[in-house]
C-alpha cells in the first residue's frame, strides 16, 4: 500500500455529510488550526448498552481523526442528569434521583473508558448549568420567541422561520411528543422550561420554581463552553428531531449561530428494530465484555460507517473479533520476530477513505491489506517491510483507536490471568512456527503443529490476513 505522510496542521482535506444540507461538505473549521464539537451524551437513567456507546465510538473516531490532521479538538460531551426518565425509575426504585442519576453516569464513564474512548474535555451535567438556561430563556421571552404559562415557559415555534429546516419537515407536520397541559399557544410549541411538581427537584426563576426542559440544556452548554458557533454537533439519529430541532431554533432565535455541520450516526438494532430500553432488547457493555475484550467490542463498533446501521447477531460480533485478532496477531508476530514496530505512516487508501466522510469500512479495509502484505513479508523473511508494514497498521489503527499495542489495550490484556497469558505466548509461538514451516514448503511439519494444537484444543483458522486461534469450547 502506498504511505502517504499526515497532512500539516489545519491542512484539512475532510468532507463530512451534514443533516442540515444532506449532502457532503468540505470540512471548514472556524477556528484555524481547532475544531470544536459537541456531542449529545448519556441521558444516566439507566446502564449503558452497546446501541448508547456506538455514538461516543464514532464521535471518538472522528476526534482522533481531527487531530491526527493537526487541529486542536475541544470535544464537550454533556450528562443529562436530571429528565422525566431519571425522576420516575428513581422513584420506582426508591432512590434519589441524584443518587440514581451518580451511579449511572459512573456506569457510562467505565464503558467509555473500557471501549478506548479518549477522555472528553469537558462533561458538563444538566444541573451544574441552570443559571446558564435561565439567561437563554430571558434571551428568547425578550425576542419574543418564547412565553410563560402557568409556571411554564415555552418555544414559540412559528416565531422562527428556519424551524424545520434540520429534519426537513414543514412546522404544521411537526409533533413535539410531550404532554400539552392545555397552556400552549400553538400545539407545534416545545417546552423550555418546567413548573415545579411536589417531591420533585426545582431551581428558582423569574418564572418560579421549576426544572428544564430537554432541549434547553445543551443549547446553554453548549454556547457556555464553545462560544455562540463552533464546528460541529454530533448525535444519534433518533436526535434530528425533536431534540436537535429544537436547539437549533432556541440557539438561532436568540441570536447565535450556533453549530456549522450537523452530523448523525445511525443505530445499533435488534431484529429490524433500534436498540432501546423500552423494547427490552439491550445488551449491556458489562455483560458484551464478558464475552470479549473492549477493543474487539469497538472493532465491531467503529467498523461499520457511522451513518449506517448495525444489526447486532452474535455471529457478528465474532467475525469482528476474528478480524481484529488477524490485525494484532500481525503485529505481535512483527514485535516477536522483529522488533517493536513504531507508529508510521498511513496508507493512501486508509486517508482517502476517511476523509471521504469518516469511511471505517474502506479504512480497515486498507489495514487488512496492509496485515496481508505484511504476513506475505516475514514468511519471506524481508524483516525490513515486515517492520514498515507493522508500523503503518499501528498508525491506522491508533487512528481508529484500535493500535494492539496501545497501553489502554496493553492494560486489557493485563487482566487476563497468568495462565490464559502463558497460553497465548505458546500458541504464538507454534503459529509463528507453522508459519515458517509453511514458507519453506515443509508442509508435513506446518501440518504437525496444527495437530498438536488441535489435539491440545485450540482450533486455529487460515486467512489472507494470517492465522488466528480459538480455544474449542470457547
Amino acid at each position: 500500500m502506498d504511505a502517504t505522510p499526515a497532512p500539516y496542521p489545519g491542512d484539512v482535506s475532510l468532507r463530512l455529510h451534514d443533516t442540515a444540507t444532506r449532502m457532503q461538505r468540505d470540512f471548514v473549521p472556524l477556528r484555524a488550526g481547532a475544531a470544536s464539537m459537541y456531542v449529545c451524551g448519556a441521558t444516566v437513567q439507566g446502564l449503558p448498552h452497546i446501541g448508547h456507546v456506538r455514538s461516543s465510538l464514532n464521535y471518538d473516531v472522528l476526534r482522533r481523526w481531527l487531530g491526527h490532521g493537526g487541529l486542536d479538538v475541544v470535544l464537550v460531551r454533556n450528562v443529562t442528569d436530571i429528565d422525566d426518565k431519571i425522576l420516575r425509575k428513581s422513584a420506582e426504585a426508591g432512590r434519589p434521583w441524584w443518587e440514581w442519576a451518580a451511579t449511572h453516569e459512573r456506569a457510562f464513564t467505565g464503558a467509555f473508558d473500557a471501549l478506548g474512548c479518549l477522555p472528553a474535555s469537558i462533561e458538563p451535567r444538566a444541573t451544574g448549568h441552570v443559571t446558564q438556561m435561565v439567561e437563554l430563556i430571558e434571551r428568547l421571552v425578550a425576542g419574543g420567541h418564547a412565553y410563560a404559562a402557568g409556571g411554564d415557559v415555552y418555544f414559540a415555534v412559528r416565531s422562527f422561520p428556519g424551524y424545520g429546516q434540520l429534519s426537513h419537515q414543514r412546522v404544521d407536520d411537526v409533533a413535539q411528543g410531550e404532554g400539552d397541559t392545555g397552556a400552549k399557544r400553538d400545539a407545534q410549541d416545545f417546552t423550555l422550561w418546567k413548573a415545579a411538581k411536589p417531591g420533585e427537584p426545582s431551581w428558582p426563576t423569574p418564572w418560579g420554581r421549576g426544572r428544564p426542559g430537554w432541549h434547553l440544556e445543551c443549547s446553554a452548554m453548549a454556547t457556555n463552553y464553545l462560544g455562540p458557533e463552533f464546528d460541529i454537533h454530533g448525535g444519534g439519529l433518533d436526535l434530528v428531531f425533536p431534540h436537535h430541532e429544537n436547539e437549533r431554533a432556541q440557539s438561532n432565535a436568540a441570536g447565535d449561530p450556533f453549530a456549522r455541520y450537523w452530523l448523525h450516526n445511525a443505530w445499533v438494532t435488534m431484529g429490524g428494530e433500534k436498540m432501546s430500553k423500552s423494547l427490552g432488547n439491550t445488551l449491556s457493555i458489562e455483560a458484551l465484555l464478558q464475552r470479549v475484550r473492549g477493543v474487539e467490542l469497538r472493532y465491531y463498533l467503529v467498523g461499520p460507517h457511522y451513518r449506517s446501521s448495525i444489526e447486532y447477531s452474535d455471529t457478528a460480533l465474532q467475525e469482528s473479533v476474528a478480524a481484529y485478532r488477524r490485525i494484532e496477531s500481525f503485529v505481535h508476530r512483527v514485535r516477536e520476530r522483529v522488533g517493536t514496530p513504531e507508529p508510521g505512516m498511513l496508507c493512501a487508501e486508509f486517508s482517502a477513505a476517511m476523509d471521504d466522510d469518516l469511511g471505517t469500512p474502506a479504512a480497515l479495509a486498507a489495514v487488512h491489506a496492509t496485515v496481508r502484505e505484511g504476513n506475505t513479508a516475514l514468511d519471506s523473511g524481508d524483516r525490513a517491510a515486515a517492520s514498515g508494514a507493522a508500523s503503518s497498521v499501528r498508525a491506522m489503527t491508533g487512528v481508529l483507536g484500535l493500535d494492539p499495542l496501545d497501553p489502554h489495550w496493553a492494560e486489557d490484556d493485563r487482566s487476563a490471568d497468568t495462565a490464559t497469558g502463558a497460553l497465548t505466548a505458546l500458541v504464538e509461538d507454534l503459529l509463528a512456527q507453522r508459519q515458517e514451516a509453511r514458507a519453506r514448503r515443509d508442509f508435513a511439519a506446518a501440518d504437525e503443529v496444527r495437530n498438536r494444537l488441535t489435539a491440545a484444543g485450540v482450533s486455529v483458522e487460515d486467512s489472507p490476513d494470517g492465522p488466528t486461534w480459538t480455544l474449542k469450547d470457547a
